[in-house]
C-alpha cells in the first residue's frame, strides 16, 4: 500500500471518528453563539416556512374585510405572530446549538405556528382557542430553551432569567384567557404580549447582558422581509391568474411586480444595509442595546405594512380591467406602501444616523403613496403611478448612496 493510500485511509478514519463523536453529542447543552461567519441554518429556514403560511392567512383576513375593523384584526394577529417569530429568533441567535433537543423544541414551536395560522380567520370565534394554544406552545418552548441556557451557561443567567420571567408570565396570562369570554379574552392577549415584552426589554439593559450575534441578526430579519415580500409576488400571480389574463390585468400585474421589486431594492440597498452597517460597527457593545431593540422592533411595522401591500396589489391586479378601484383597496395599498416607506425611513435614519438622506428617500415617498391612494383612478393608472414613484425612489437611493448620504453594508 502506498503512502498516499495510507494517508487517505487515515483521513477517512478521522472523518468517521468525527461523525461518531457528533452522533454521541447529538444531545448537548446550549452554548453562546459568537463565531464569525454564522448564517441561517436549515432548521431556521424550515421554521420560517410556517410563517409564510401564517402571513398569508393574515393577509386573507384583510382581503375579506378592507375596513378599519378588518385592518385592526389583521394588524393585531400579525403583530402577535411576528413577536412569536422574533422571540424565537432572538433565542436561536444567542443559544442555538442545533442538537436534538433544540430541534424538537423548534419543531414543537413550528406546530404552534401552524395552529395559529389555521385559526387566524376565526380568531374572534370559538376556534380562536387554537390560536391561543399555538401561541402558548411557542412560549412554553422558549421557557424550556431558556431554562436550558440558565442551567448550562452561568454567564447567561441574568439575561436568561429575565426572558424566562417574561415568557412564563405571558404564557400564564394567555392560559388564563382561555377561560375568559370575549372581549375580555382579547384584552388579556394584549396584556400577555405586553408582559412578554418586558423580559427582553429589561434584559437588553443589563450591563452583563449576553450580546446578540450581530452578523446573524440582520440576516434573519432580512430573510423575514423577503418572506413577507414573497406574499406580494404571490398576490400578483393570483391576481393575474384570477383576472383572466385580460390586457389591463397583464399591464397591472407588470406594474405590481415593479412595485414589489422596488420595495425589495429600498430595503436591501438602503435601509436594511444602513442598519446592518451600524450593528456591525457596534458589535457586542452592551451599552448600546437600545439600538439593537430599535432594530428588532422597527421590523414589526415593516412586516405589517408589506403584508397590507400584498393585499392591495392582489385586488388591484385582479380588477385591472375595471374603471375604478374600491376605496378599501386603494387605501389598503396606499397606507400599506406609505407605512412601509415610513418604517424603513425610520430604520435608515435611526440606524444610519443620517436623517437628511432618509427624508429624501424613502421618506419623500410616504405622502406620494397617500396622494395616489386618494385619487379615484383606474387600477392601471393607480399601479402605474405607484410603480413610477417606486422606481424614482430606487434611482434617488442610488444617487444618495453615491453622494454619501447613505452608508450601507450588504444584507
Amino acid at each position: 500500500m502506498t503512502d498516499a493510500e495510507n494517508r487517505l485511509s487515515e483521513d477517512e478514519r478521522q472523518e468517521l471518528d468525527e461523525e461518531e463523536a457528533e452522533q454521541v453529542e447529538a444531545v448537548r447543552p446550549p452554548d453562546l453563539n459568537q463565531e464569525s461567519g454564522r448564517s441561517a441554518t436549515r432548521l431556521e429556514l424550515f421554521f420560517d416556512l410556517a410563517f409564510v403560511l401564517f402571513v398569508a392567512r393574515c393577509a386573507d383576513v384583510l382581503a375579506k374585510d378592507e375596513t378599519w375593523h378588518g385592518a385592526g384584526i389583521f394588524a393585531a394577529v400579525l403583530a402577535v405572530g411576528w413577536w412569536a417569530w422574533a422571540s424565537a429568533t432572538l433565542y436561536a441567535n444567542r443559544f442555538d446549538t442545533d442538537d436534538a433537543v433544540f430541534r424538537v423544541l423548534t419543531l414543537i414551536a413550528m406546530a404552534g405556528v401552524v395552529a395559529m395560522a389555521a385559526a387566524v380567520d376565526k380568531v374572534t370565534s370559538s376556534t380562536g382557542v387554537w390560536f391561543a394554544l399555538g401561541y402558548i406552545a411557542i412560549r412554553l418552548v422558549l421557557v424550556a430553551g431558556y431554562l436550558r441556557a440558565w442551567r448550562h451557561i452561568p454567564q447567561a443567567r441574568p439575561t436568561a432569567r429575565l426572558y424566562l420571567l417574561g415568557h412564563a408570565a405571558g404564557a400564564a396570562i394567555w392560559l388564563v384567557s382561555l377561560a375568559v369570554p370575549a372581549p375580555g379574552r382579547y384584552w388579556l392577549w394584549a396584556v400577555g404580549v405586553a408582559v412578554d415584552l418586558l423580559g427582553p426589554t429589561a434584559a437588553a439593559r443589563l450591563k452583563e447582558a449576553v450580546p446578540l450575534h450581530l452578523e446573524h441578526l440582520p440576516e434573519r430579519f432580512g430573510l423575514f422581509v423577503i418572506l413577507v415580500l414573497g406574499e406580494s409576488v404571490a398576490a400578483t400571480v393570483t391576481g393575474l391568474h384570477d383576472g383572466g389574463w385580460k390586457a389591463p390585468v397583464v399591464v397591472s400585474a407588470g406594474f405590481a411586480f415593479v412595485v414589489v421589486a422596488a420595495l425589495w431594492w429600498v430595503y436591501f440597498d438602503l435601509s436594511g444595509g444602513a442598519a446592518k452597517r451600524r450593528l456591525i460597527a457596534e458589535g457586542g457593545d452592551n451599552t448600546r442595546q437600545g439600538v439593537h431593540d430599535f432594530y428588532v422592533y422597527e421590523h414589526l411595522p415593516v412586516a405589517v405594512s408589506l403584508a397590507a401591500v400584498a393585499v392591495g396589489l392582489e385586488h388591484a391586479v385582479l380588477h385591472g380591467a375595471d374603471d375604478h378601484l374600491t376605496a378599501g383597496t386603494r387605501w389598503v395599498l396606499g397606507i400599506g406602501a406609505a407605512g412601509y416607506l415610513f418604517s424603513v425611513a425610520l430604520l435608515q435614519a435611526g440606524m444610519g444616523g443620517r436623517i437628511r438622506g432618509a427624508v429624501l428617500w424613502p421618506g419623500a415617498g410616504v405622502p406620494l403613496a397617500l396622494v395616489i391612494a386618494a385619487l379615484d383612478l383606474s387600477p392601471v393608472l393607480t399601479l402605474g403611478l405607484l410603480a413610477a414613484v417606486a422606481v424614482a425612489g430606487v434611482l434617488a437611493g442610488f444617487f444618495l448612496h453615491r453622494a454619501g448620504e447613505v452608508r450601507t453594508a450588504k444584507v
